[in-house]
Protein backbone atom coordinates (compact mmCIF):
# COMPACT_ATOMS: atom_id res chain seq x y z
CA UNK A 1 0.00 0.00 0.00
CA UNK A 2 1.49 3.57 -0.87
CA UNK A 3 2.08 5.88 1.81
CA UNK A 4 0.39 8.94 2.62
CA UNK A 5 1.87 11.96 0.73
CA UNK A 6 3.59 14.33 3.24
CA UNK A 7 1.68 17.60 4.11
CA UNK A 8 2.80 20.45 1.51
CA UNK A 9 5.33 22.35 3.26
CA UNK A 10 6.73 22.49 6.54
CA UNK A 11 7.14 26.53 6.47
CA UNK A 12 3.29 26.48 6.44
CA UNK A 13 1.25 27.50 9.52
CA UNK A 14 0.82 25.14 11.82
CA UNK A 15 -2.78 25.02 12.63
CA UNK A 16 -5.35 22.22 14.45
CA UNK A 17 -7.29 22.16 11.15
CA UNK A 18 -3.78 21.40 9.35
CA UNK A 19 -3.13 18.72 11.69
CA UNK A 20 -6.61 17.07 12.08
CA UNK A 21 -6.28 17.13 7.41
CA UNK A 22 -2.74 15.36 8.18
CA UNK A 23 -4.39 12.84 10.59
CA UNK A 24 -7.14 11.98 8.18
CA UNK A 25 -4.66 11.78 4.89
CA UNK A 26 -2.52 9.04 7.11
CA UNK A 27 -5.68 7.28 8.47
CA UNK A 28 -7.61 6.92 5.32
CA UNK A 29 -4.65 5.92 3.98
CA UNK A 30 -3.80 2.75 5.93
CA UNK A 31 -7.41 2.19 6.52
CA UNK A 32 -6.44 1.58 9.89
CA UNK A 33 -6.18 3.70 13.00
CA UNK A 34 -3.64 1.98 14.72
CA UNK A 35 -1.56 3.16 12.08
CA UNK A 36 -1.80 6.57 12.57
CA UNK A 37 0.12 7.73 16.03
CA UNK A 38 1.40 10.91 17.50
CA UNK A 39 4.65 10.64 16.37
CA UNK A 40 4.15 9.50 13.19
CA UNK A 41 1.44 12.73 12.87
CA UNK A 42 4.50 14.89 14.55
CA UNK A 43 7.06 13.87 11.50
CA UNK A 44 4.47 13.85 9.31
CA UNK A 45 4.02 17.42 9.35
CA UNK A 46 7.61 18.09 10.37
CA UNK A 47 7.34 19.27 14.37
CA UNK A 48 8.42 18.07 17.41
CA UNK A 49 5.67 15.47 19.23
CA UNK A 50 5.61 18.87 22.28
CA UNK A 51 4.54 21.22 19.16
CA UNK A 52 1.58 18.65 18.68
CA UNK A 53 0.70 18.28 22.04
CA UNK A 54 0.08 22.13 22.49
CA UNK A 55 -3.32 21.80 20.31
CA UNK A 56 -4.39 17.92 21.32
CA UNK A 57 -3.84 16.38 24.68
CA UNK A 58 -3.21 13.01 22.92
CA UNK A 59 -4.22 10.97 19.85
CA UNK A 60 -7.90 10.69 21.61
CA UNK A 61 -8.29 14.12 21.27
CA UNK A 62 -7.03 14.29 18.09
CA UNK A 63 -9.82 11.07 16.91
CA UNK A 64 -12.61 13.30 18.41
CA UNK A 65 -11.33 16.12 16.06
CA UNK A 66 -11.19 13.85 12.89
CA UNK A 67 -14.66 12.91 13.40
CA UNK A 68 -15.56 16.17 13.69
CA UNK A 69 -14.02 17.76 10.33
CA UNK A 70 -15.64 14.85 8.44
CA UNK A 71 -19.35 14.80 9.76
CA UNK A 72 -19.82 18.29 10.33
CA UNK A 73 -18.85 18.69 6.38
CA UNK A 74 -21.46 15.75 5.53
CA UNK A 75 -22.49 16.81 2.39
CA UNK A 76 -26.06 16.68 1.44
CA UNK A 77 -27.81 17.62 -2.43
CA UNK A 78 -28.43 21.63 -1.84
CA UNK A 79 -31.62 20.99 -4.41
CA UNK A 80 -35.21 20.57 -2.33
CA UNK A 81 -36.08 16.93 -2.38
CA UNK A 82 -39.22 15.67 -4.23
CA UNK A 83 -40.62 13.78 -1.03
CA UNK A 84 -39.49 10.94 1.57
CA UNK A 85 -37.73 8.58 -1.02
CA UNK A 86 -35.62 10.43 -2.76
CA UNK A 87 -34.77 12.46 0.93
CA UNK A 88 -34.02 8.85 1.83
CA UNK A 89 -32.05 8.03 -1.91
CA UNK A 90 -29.82 11.36 -1.45
CA UNK A 91 -28.62 10.73 2.48
CA UNK A 92 -27.90 6.87 2.00
CA UNK A 93 -25.71 7.89 -0.60
CA UNK A 94 -24.46 10.82 1.40
CA UNK A 95 -23.45 8.38 4.08
CA UNK A 96 -21.85 6.15 1.56
CA UNK A 97 -19.62 8.52 -0.24
CA UNK A 98 -18.40 9.84 2.92
CA UNK A 99 -17.59 6.47 4.33
CA UNK A 100 -15.78 6.07 0.98
CA UNK A 101 -13.99 9.06 1.16
CA UNK A 102 -12.95 8.84 4.53
CA UNK A 103 -12.54 5.27 5.59
CA UNK A 104 -11.53 5.98 9.09
CA UNK A 105 -14.11 7.67 10.04
CA UNK A 106 -16.37 3.76 9.61
CA UNK A 107 -13.36 2.74 12.25
CA UNK A 108 -14.37 6.23 14.73
CA UNK A 109 -18.03 4.98 14.54
CA UNK A 110 -16.76 1.26 15.38
CA UNK A 111 -14.83 1.97 18.63
CA UNK A 112 -16.07 5.49 20.03
CA UNK A 113 -19.29 7.74 20.54
CA UNK A 114 -18.97 11.45 18.95
CA UNK A 115 -20.55 13.79 20.86
CA UNK A 116 -19.22 17.13 19.70
CA UNK A 117 -21.74 20.03 18.47
CA UNK A 118 -20.20 20.26 15.38
CA UNK A 119 -20.42 16.30 14.07
CA UNK A 120 -23.84 16.00 15.93
CA UNK A 121 -24.96 19.50 13.67
CA UNK A 122 -23.67 18.06 10.28
CA UNK A 123 -24.05 14.50 10.68
CA UNK A 124 -27.30 13.93 12.53
CA UNK A 125 -29.56 16.85 13.18
CA UNK A 126 -29.48 18.17 9.49
CA UNK A 127 -30.46 14.42 8.53
CA UNK A 128 -33.28 14.29 10.67
CA UNK A 129 -34.53 17.62 9.69
CA UNK A 130 -34.51 17.07 5.92
CA UNK A 131 -36.32 13.66 7.11
CA UNK A 132 -39.40 15.65 8.44
CA UNK A 133 -39.22 18.04 6.28
CA UNK A 134 -39.52 15.37 3.51
CA UNK A 135 -42.51 14.29 5.73
CA UNK A 136 -41.43 11.00 7.35
CA UNK A 137 -42.33 11.85 11.07
CA UNK A 138 -39.81 12.09 14.12
CA UNK A 139 -39.79 8.85 15.62
CA UNK A 140 -39.88 7.34 11.91
CA UNK A 141 -37.08 9.49 10.52
CA UNK A 142 -34.62 8.68 13.87
CA UNK A 143 -35.17 4.96 13.09
CA UNK A 144 -34.17 5.42 9.35
CA UNK A 145 -30.98 7.57 10.39
CA UNK A 146 -30.00 4.87 12.36
CA UNK A 147 -30.60 2.00 9.54
CA UNK A 148 -28.72 4.40 6.90
CA UNK A 149 -26.33 5.51 8.44
CA UNK A 150 -25.47 1.74 10.11
CA UNK A 151 -25.99 0.02 6.42
CA UNK A 152 -23.57 2.63 4.75
CA UNK A 153 -21.11 1.96 7.87
CA UNK A 154 -21.09 -2.07 6.90
CA UNK A 155 -21.30 -1.68 3.08
CA UNK A 156 -18.13 0.73 2.88
CA UNK A 157 -16.61 -1.38 5.20
CA UNK A 158 -17.01 -4.85 2.86
CA UNK A 159 -16.36 -2.72 0.11
CA UNK A 160 -13.06 -0.69 0.99
CA UNK A 161 -10.83 -4.36 0.26
CA UNK A 162 -13.00 -5.03 -2.40
CA UNK A 163 -12.24 -1.56 -4.94
CA UNK A 164 -14.05 -3.20 -7.88
CA UNK A 165 -17.08 -2.53 -6.44
CA UNK A 166 -17.06 1.13 -6.95
CA UNK A 167 -16.67 0.49 -10.44
CA UNK A 168 -19.07 1.59 -12.94
CA UNK A 169 -18.87 -1.43 -15.65
CA UNK A 170 -17.92 -4.05 -12.56
CA UNK A 171 -19.28 -6.95 -15.03
CA UNK A 172 -16.51 -5.54 -17.33
CA UNK A 173 -13.50 -5.02 -15.16
CA UNK A 174 -10.37 -7.73 -14.89
CA UNK A 175 -11.20 -7.94 -10.88
CA UNK A 176 -14.61 -9.05 -11.60
CA UNK A 177 -13.50 -11.95 -14.07
CA UNK A 178 -10.60 -13.33 -11.87
CA UNK A 179 -13.21 -13.05 -8.53
CA UNK A 180 -16.00 -14.75 -11.11
CA UNK A 181 -13.14 -17.32 -12.01
CA UNK A 182 -12.28 -18.18 -8.48
CA UNK A 183 -15.84 -19.04 -6.84
CA UNK A 184 -16.33 -20.88 -10.03
CA UNK A 185 -13.36 -23.37 -9.78
CA UNK A 186 -14.28 -24.11 -6.32
CA UNK A 187 -15.32 -27.84 -5.93
CA UNK A 188 -18.74 -28.01 -6.88
CA UNK A 189 -20.21 -31.03 -4.64
CA UNK A 190 -18.79 -28.55 -1.39
CA UNK A 191 -20.21 -25.16 -2.94
CA UNK A 192 -22.94 -25.52 -5.63
CA UNK A 193 -24.49 -22.61 -5.36
CA UNK A 194 -21.74 -20.24 -5.60
CA UNK A 195 -20.00 -22.14 -8.08
CA UNK A 196 -23.25 -21.63 -10.63
CA UNK A 197 -23.87 -18.13 -9.17
CA UNK A 198 -20.48 -16.90 -9.25
CA UNK A 199 -20.37 -13.65 -10.88
CA UNK A 200 -23.11 -13.00 -8.89
CA UNK A 201 -21.12 -14.03 -5.67
CA UNK A 202 -18.06 -11.72 -7.52
CA UNK A 203 -20.30 -8.34 -7.75
CA UNK A 204 -22.04 -8.50 -4.09
CA UNK A 205 -19.73 -4.99 -3.26
CA UNK A 206 -20.79 -3.32 -6.76
CA UNK A 207 -22.52 0.07 -5.67
CA UNK A 208 -25.52 -1.24 -7.96
CA UNK A 209 -25.99 -3.94 -4.64
CA UNK A 210 -26.33 -1.24 -2.39
CA UNK A 211 -28.13 0.71 -4.31
CA UNK A 212 -30.73 -2.47 -4.45
CA UNK A 213 -30.94 -3.23 -0.85
CA UNK A 214 -31.21 0.88 -0.52
CA UNK A 215 -34.29 0.82 -2.59
CA UNK A 216 -35.65 -2.23 -0.58
CA UNK A 217 -35.48 -0.44 2.79
CA UNK A 218 -37.22 2.80 1.05
CA UNK A 219 -40.08 0.10 -0.60
CA UNK A 220 -40.58 -0.88 3.32
CA UNK A 221 -40.34 2.97 4.67
CA UNK A 222 -42.93 4.58 2.48
CA UNK A 223 -45.53 1.44 3.46
CA UNK A 224 -45.25 2.87 6.84
CA UNK A 225 -45.87 6.80 6.29
CA UNK A 226 -49.66 8.12 6.28
CA UNK A 227 -51.50 7.30 3.14
CA UNK A 228 -48.25 5.94 1.11
CA UNK A 229 -46.09 9.15 0.96
CA UNK A 230 -43.93 8.82 -1.49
Amino acid sequence: MARPQKSRSRDEPLTAERIIVAALRIADGEGDLDGLTVRRLAADLGIGTMTLYGYFRGKDEILDAMADHVLGRMRLPEEPDAGPAETLRAVGHAFLEMMRDHPSVARLFGTRITDSPAALKGAMEAVLQRFVDAGIPGPLAVRCYGFLITYAIGFASYQRPRPWGRMADIEGSEHHRQRTHYYAGLPKGEFPVMVEYADKVAALSSNEEFGAGLEAYIDSTLRLLPRGGS
